[in-house]
């Protein structure tokens, strides 16, 4: 489940930074936006920037002009860092932004996306141009799909569009007879067998197609046909438990095979397009389940959720994704580091930013959100970083009740006794200090 987890901090990460990119405004045309997708030759792309260097030599306005040279200029040596295109493309955005206090500042950004962008792009404008990156947040779920009846069973994936048929065979069933006497009893006795031999074989092919490396592959399992086969597999001892859970609908379809296929794609898509809610009702759900248990595996709140990551203690951490918080890092007189993670509010008040000991202001070293610091840093602490947002009721009462952050722990923890008596809300960060 890591990678799907970490895909999601993946996706998140480009929201945010899509965000920013949008909000950003630039004086004249001198922001430039670049997507090489991949297999592009990098050298086209700078003789293409000379180019267009020299025809921006020509602008008129003396302002305008030296601005779209220095963005050009900064793509260029964006570019000279990469030897060839990355496997998935390149995206460089260059260029003089104004900020929200009226000042100038630099952008320059190049990454490669965490997947492939299929997109040439080269624009020149007083925006940023995102587009393409929205591109990548759409989903790319795989989804698993078992199409069974009485004549045989299919086995495909379904991602965004695209749909693979990974195996299918035919099976040869009796069908209900009507003789009567001691032959009735043996040949019901046969068919239950047949039955459930066909059910076992649709069991062990399950796994070979879609558990990879002792990992489920697919975000979610469909089980599709006629008669009550479905119902039997979804119900079988015989399926793999790790399948069976990610089971997120039963389907009736009135054929079998590729017919049956298209038929419970068309009847799966509201499930299908939920299913992030889903998997995010679950989440939270079993965290609850935790608290009415009165496991001592949960812990919330910003400043108990961080003791606990600190100590490897939480298996599962569950943030809010626009959870607005600070994390603060200052230097007191005599040198030490202290970390405080303060909501806007408190960063408006001076008093968290003063010195205990001399009363006075202490240095700010970083100021950066809690959020981006916990995406950069979570694998540190052996946890899964889950996202998730306030829009089912569930996710809505964790923001509300819970302050928006918590963790499911690996083991029970009196957190309370943690950290001794951490005085208003400082936080010693051992790693930091000098």
């Amino acid at each position: 489940m890591a990678s799907e987890a970490d895909k999601n901090v993946e996706l998140w990460k480009m929201k945010r930074l899509i965000k920013s990119l949008e909000r950003a405004r630039g004086n004249g045309t001198s922001m430039i936006s670049l997507i090489i997708p991949p297999r592009s030759q990098i050298s086209q792309q700078t003789k293409m920037l000379a180019n267009e260097y020299g025809t921006a030599s020509n602008i008129k306005s003396r302002v305008n002009r030296l601005s779209v040279l220095s963005a050009i200029t900064s793509a260029q040596q964006r570019l000279k860092l990469y030897t060839k295109t990355p496997p998935n493309g390149l995206v460089v955005y260059c260029g003089t932004i104004i900020t929200d206090e009226g000042k100038e500042k630099k952008v320059n950004i190049d990454f490669e996306p965490f997947k492939p962008i299929n997109t040439s792009l080269y624009m020149c404008d007083n925006k940023f141009h995102v587009e393409a990156l929205s591109e990548l947040l759409e989903s790319d779920s795989k989804f698993g799909f078992i199409v069974m009846d009485g004549n045989g069973s299919l086995f495909a994936t379904l991602s965004g569009n695209t749909r693979e048929i990974l195996h299918k065979f035919p099976v040869d069933l009796p069908k209900k007879h009507g003789r009567g006497g001691q032959s009735a009893l043996r040949f019901a006795r046969l068919r239950e067998e047949k039955r459930h031999n066909y059910v076992r074989r649709v069991s062990e092919l399950a796994v070979q197609h879609f558990i990879t490396s002792d990992k489920v592959n697919v975000s979610g399992l469909i089980l599709a046909g006629s008669a009550d086969f479905k119902t039997d597999l979804s119900r079988s001892d015989m399926l793999d438990q790790r399948l069976a859970t990610k089971i997120i609908k039963l389907v009736d379809v009135s054929y079998g095979g590729e017919n049956g296929l298209n038929q419970a794609i068309d009847l799966s898509q509201e499930v299908l397009q939920n299913v992030k809610f889903i998997q995010e009702k679950k989440l939270i759900s079993s965290y609850f389940d935790e608290i009415s248990l009165d496991s001592g595996k949960t812990v919330y709140g910003i400043e108990d959720t961080l003791k606990a990551l600190e100590m490897g203690a939480i298996e599962t951490l569950i943030i809010w994704e626009n959870l607005d918080v600070a994390r603060i890092t200052l230097r007191l007189s005599d040198g030490e580091l202290v970390v405080k993670n303060l909501t806007k509010e408190q960063e408006k008040n001076k008093e968290y930013m003063i010195d205990p000991e001399t009363k006075t202001e202490a240095e700010l070293v970083e100021n950066k959100p809690l959020l981006e610091w916990l995406a950069e840093t979570y694998r540190e602490y052996g946890a899964t970083l889950e996202f998730i947002t306030n829009k089912s009721a569930e996710g809505s009462q964790f923001v509300r009740g819970f302050g928006g952050i918590g963790g499911i722990l690996r083991y029970k923890l009196d957190v309370s006794n943690i950290g001794g008596d951490d005085d208003d809300d400082f936080y010693y960060d051992s790693d930091d200090s000098d």
